[in-house]
């Protein structure tokens, strides 16, 4: 592998812009496969996604977090072999941990969910575990080599295997149970759009061992030549990835488990409390589903940033270089809300109109989209907490994101149970969104104040969140006026809406150099800067 310039913000870039291109083709495809699988299905697919993705989080995708962590700090000690064997113990850990989840979701599927029908799309789901873990060590071993183009072509090989036979076999499903009842016929449709997630692991490791075997000889021959003479013994890196991975497992487990835990709540107090139908909740849940599933894009970029900075600032603490930390985390965050907060605007004034065109479902169009206007502003906040988490890890504050996460928990736990069993319940699937808020806020509002504890920094504001609030909003009332205008000359709702965005962009981008929000410095230091910067001094923005 070639010598890379340690330029996280690009590297992070292009994982974020893959990121938002799997989102993307992960949103689409499922508007064709609620097509199939009805509301009812989509209810079940996502519950049993939730349940899996909490397994998967814990026993699988934390080891390779870890290892990213650990094999950066090797490299940047040059200790190649060391980094090496690493690597090889990372991949008996997910083989033998791995193996154990799949087959603990696989038997113990009944015990995970609460609605029967959602038992059979959590069993296809359980193999993959096993095929994630193996593919999570090949990413995460190329992201401490700080090279993220592998993992992004992984990623978007993934999901596109994912999208065509997600579709492709919930038809078939469906149509093996044609003429049976409707929740039967729900949940073999939610069982054929899962076995698609398993193939597309399978693609997107093939592809990871691919890449591995083509660099091979380079990553030997530096471990070859690696003059350090003391070799880390199988048992002290065994020792050293459990030290790493046990806070990962609890943050991660903690810090996701919410989507799993306000699930199981509202489904334990709607059918056992409140009486109402399998049928019913799992509806109620798709509603939800398809709001979530539109936000998560914008915070691909985040998640990405998250990823980059592991290795980055691993390197930086071990070096006890906590300037660079400090400049890395608020370039980091400044970036994040420069896509954040327009994200969770526009989206909050188009959430109908963008919910028609992926979401087409007339009985469910306009809760889902009420829902969706809700859930933005759990972008900002999500943004903020996913990077600050990956911060307090990197700089050897282990514990401190899990007590974070698991105070943010048990209050949003305790009021969604609250509101649900208490207030009025027309209006329950808002108090299960409000919860989701309420713990990115919690979450974000401990993690900033322990940075400022532990590094000593304090986010800039002005040019951080108060000028990119005030053009996401100048923004947001264009973007409105623009659709509803355009949609009043040609009711066509996607050109409306396309229309809309456009302007929308343009007015956004004008607005946060006219008021200095960004510098001609940080838009070059940004993916794709230099088509930025000239855009900008064609349009007379930037001095030429």
């Amino acid at each position: 592998m070639a010598k890379k310039k340690d330029n996280f913000v690009m590297q992070a870039g292009i994982l974020a812009a893959a990121g938002i291109v799997v989102r993307i083709i992960g949103l689409f495809y499922k508007s064709p496969l609620v097509a199939i699988i009805g509301v009812e299905g989509f209810g079940y697919y996502d519950t049993a996604y939730a349940a899996n993705s909490i397994v998967l989080l814990i026993s699988s995708y934390t080891i390779p977090s870890a290892v990213s962590k650990v094999i950066a700090q090797k490299l940047v000690l040059k200790e190649y072999r060391n980094a090496h064997r690493v690597f090889r113990c990372a991949f008996i850990y997910v083989l033998v941990v791995g193996g154990i989840a799949s087959l603990f979701v696989f038997f113990g599927a009944g015990l995970l969910v609460e609605m029967d029908s959602a038992v059979l799309p959590l069993r296809v789901l359980a193999p993959t575990i096993f095929l994630s873990g193996i593919l999570g060590v090949f990413r995460r071993y190329f992201q401490a080599h700080k090279t993220m183009v592998h993992t992004s072509i992984s990623q978007i090989l993934e999901q596109l295997a994912n999208a065509g036979v997600s579709i492709g076999m919930a038809w078939v499903m469906v149509q093996t149970v044609k003429g049976k009842d409707a929740s039967t016929q729900a949940s073999f449709g939610a069982a054929g759009g899962t076995i698609g997630t398993g193939a597309g692991v399978l693609v997107g490791l093939l592809f990871m061992l691919w890449t591995y075997g083509i660099n091979r000889k380079i990553i030997m021959k530096k471990v070859a030549r690696d003059s350090h003479r003391e070799t880390d013994s199988y048992g002290e890196i065994f020792r050293t990835i459990l030290f790493v991975v046990t806070p990962f497992i609890l943050s991660t487990g903690i810090y996701n488990i919410n989507n799993f835990l306000d699930k199981t709540i509202y489904q334990e107090l709607m059918m056992n409390v409140m009486t109402l139908k399998e049928s019913v909740v799992a509806t109620d849940l798709s509603a939800i589903a398809k709001g979530t599933k539109i936000s998560n894009i914008p915070i691909a970029l985040a998640s990405a940033m998250a990823t980059a900075l592991i290795p980055s600032i691993s390197s930086d603490a071990k070096r006890g270089d906590k300037k660079s930390v400090r400049m890395k985390v608020a370039k980091s965050m400044k970036v994040t809300m420069l896509v954040s907060i327009p994200a969770t605007v526009g989206i909050a004034v188009l959430a109908k109109p963008v919910m028609q065109v992926i979401f087409n479902q007339p009985e469910t169009l306009d809760l889902s989209s009420r829902l969706l206007a809700v859930t933005s502003l759990s972008i900002i906040f999500y943004g903020m907490s996913t990077l600050t988490q990956a911060v307090l890890q990197s700089i050897g504050r282990m514990i401190t994101p899990i007590v974070h996460a698991a105070i943010a928990l048990a209050v949003h736990a305790a009021a969604m149970a609250a509101m649900l069993l208490y207030l009025d319940n027309e209006y329950r699937m808002y108090y299960y969104v409000a919860a989701t808020v309420l713990y990115s806020v919690i979450v974000s509002i401990l993690n900033g104040y322990s940075l400022r504890k532990y590094l000593r920094y304090r986010q800039e504001k002005d040019k951080t969140f108060l000028r990119p609030v005030f053009a996401s909003l100048v923004m947001g009332a264009v973007a409105y006026g623009v659709y509803h205008g355009v949609y009043l000359l040609v009711p066509v709702n996607l050109v409306a809406l396309g229309i809309a965005v456009v302007l929308a962009m343009l007015v956004y981008f004008v607005l946060i150099i006219a008021i200095r929000a960004v510098t001609e410095e940080e838009l070059r230091s940004m993916p794709k800067g230099h088509l930025l910067v000239k855009m900008g001094k064609k349009m007379r923005l930037l001095k030429g």
